[in-house]
């Protein structure tokens, strides 16, 4: 589908050697002048300094369709050779593709366009044309996930979820802290802006919003992840990840619109910085690109039932009020909490979401082009549910479900597949005090949970806010609402 060889060749030596073939000569005379513009904007007052970015806007990449069929994504991916161009130009720039003088490079975040009519069933991912097809970003979907032109919009809900205090609350809440339109406006600004300056160093560079900022579940207050796409493929992230990450830091020194760019040098290496314009903060990956797939897999579940997205919210405050939610330091990430609720109500008597990856495994194919990842589960319906839970039911049923029944030391959650499945003696499960499997790249999400201290904190916690809420049906005895709005 697309190449998989490592980016760079280790075997001559040390990662110097690379910069004469990965530092760009194709740049274009128009990035040459904008990289110059803000270089000398770089000692101006952070007021005053004018953000040389295009007018922001939503706009759907110009790209092929793409069977979709029950063994994957077909077609071919090669790249096509320029006229003119010798073998030894096609082993020049393996590390970029043709650069925007050569190709305009496509957007990094996509829309689909609204059309009259649902979708149901496993039609939703060929219904417009007799040769089955994923939707494209130019076709007209009839599926539940909204268009990342619309952003959020506040659902009517079902009175029978929240027909008591706590469904109330919880929902209140949800309507108060979820992030709004022009907070995801002001990240895009900055994504845009960041992948013009990327590309006077990288040609062809994409930069991809991620996370919780395009999934549904983030909050005001939520960080931006993003995912540095230079070439699609295995990355080595000890040396590779590290070098190219180290190479835009020193860009993000000359760009005036950030600030405070610190090199994490984890297992996925990323760049941190804050948008000095918005004032939000940014983590940066490089070629991490499961973290677009399981963003665009997330959003699918958050817009296929209307329950799903009050409770992740609260769920995602609950465990940060009482320090669970952090996996720099030990605990639960995010994500993890995230595939924690969604197990759950998938494996409810009456489930109230389906497995989509079952359901529609060509829309979430694990080696479709990243490109085509936005518009993949663009016609999935809305899943009917015969569980009509409240919110309020629902939240005490999750906090039940760990707290009594869920066997940590015995079983992997899989979302995936629906269900848990024994932990094995291989290496992803033995000794881990919790395991849940990523969807895609079936690694464990919860290995920062390493010291039993911590693991036991998060039982604890499980167990006691169980029994709080079971009693009081009030969530400000498990979460003080007053704390937890956004200041206004």
């Amino acid at each position: 589908m697309f190449p998989r060889a490592y980016i760079f060749s280790h075997k001559d030596g040390p990662a110097e050697h690379l910069s004469q073939h990965i530092l760009p000569h194709t740049v274009s005379q128009q990035q040459r002048i904008e990289a110059h513009l803000n270089e000398t904007n770089v000692t101006g007052p952070p007021t005053s300094v004018p953000r040389f970015i295009p007018t922001y806007q939503w706009t759907p990449a110009e790209l092929p369709d793409v069977s979709c069929s029950p063994n994957g994504v077909t077609g071919s991916n090669r790249k096509r050779r320029r006229p003119n161009q010798s073998q030894n130009d096609l082993k020049k720039q393996r590390f970029t593709s043709p650069g925007p003088s050569n190709q305009p490079a496509r957007n990094a975040n996509f829309t689909s366009q609204p059309v009259a009519g649902p979708v149901t069933g496993r039609e939703a991912c060929n219904s417009h044309s007799s040769d089955p097809t994923c939707s494209s970003p130019t076709s007209k979907p009839g599926g539940c996930v909204p268009s990342l032109r619309e952003g959020s919009h506040q659902s009517t809900f079902n009175p029978s979820s929240v027909n008591d205090k706590l469904s109330q609350q919880i929902l209140n809440l949800f309507h108060a802290c979820e992030q709004q339109n022009d907070d995801l406006e002001k990240k895009e600004h900055c994504r845009a802006a960041l992948q013009r300056d990327i590309q006077t160093i990288f040609p062809g560079a994409q930069v991809f919003l991620a996370g919780s900022s395009l999934n549904g579940f983030g909050s005001r207050t939520s960080d931006a992840d993003l995912c540095l796409v230079i070439e699609e493929g295995a990355v080595n992230h000890r040396t590779d990840a590290v070098y190219v990450l180290s190479l835009v830091r020193t860009l993000f020194y000359k760009l005036s619109y950030i600030e405070r760019p610190q090199l994490i040098r984890a297992k996925v290496p990323i760049l941190k910085f804050r948008d000095r314009v918005s004032g939000v903060e940014f983590d940066l990956n490089f070629n991490n690109t499961v973290g677009i797939r399981n963003t665009f897999l997330l959003r699918t579940y958050a817009y296929v039932e209307k329950r799903v997205r009050p409770i992740i919210l609260v769920i995602k405050k609950w465990a940060s009020y009482y320090c669970i939610n952090d996996a720099s330091r030990g605990t639960l990430s995010s994500y993890t909490l995230v595939l924690m609720v969604l197990h759950y109500l998938q494996t409810l008597p009456d489930p109230v979401i389906p497995c989509l990856q079952m359901d529609y495994p060509e829309c979430f194919n694990p080696k479709m082009d990243i490109h085509l990842v936005p518009s993949g589960p663009s016609n999935i319906p809305a899943f009917v549910s015969k569980n009509q839970s409240s919110l309020g039911d629902l939240l005490l049923g999750f906090l039940k479900y760990y707290a009594t029944v869920f066997k940590w030391d015995k079983y992997v959650i899989s979302v995936r597949e629906a269900k848990t499945f024994p932990k094995t003696s291989c290496r992803e499960w033995r000794e881990k005090f919790i395991c849940v499997e990523e969807p895609f790249d079936r690694t464990n999400t919860a290995r920062a949970v390493h010291e039993r201290i911590k693991f036991e904190a998060i039982k604890a916690q499980f167990i006691k806010s169980y029994q709080v809420l079971q009693q009081r049906k009030d969530l400000n005895f498990i979460l003080p609402l007053k704390n937890t709005r956004p200041k206004r």
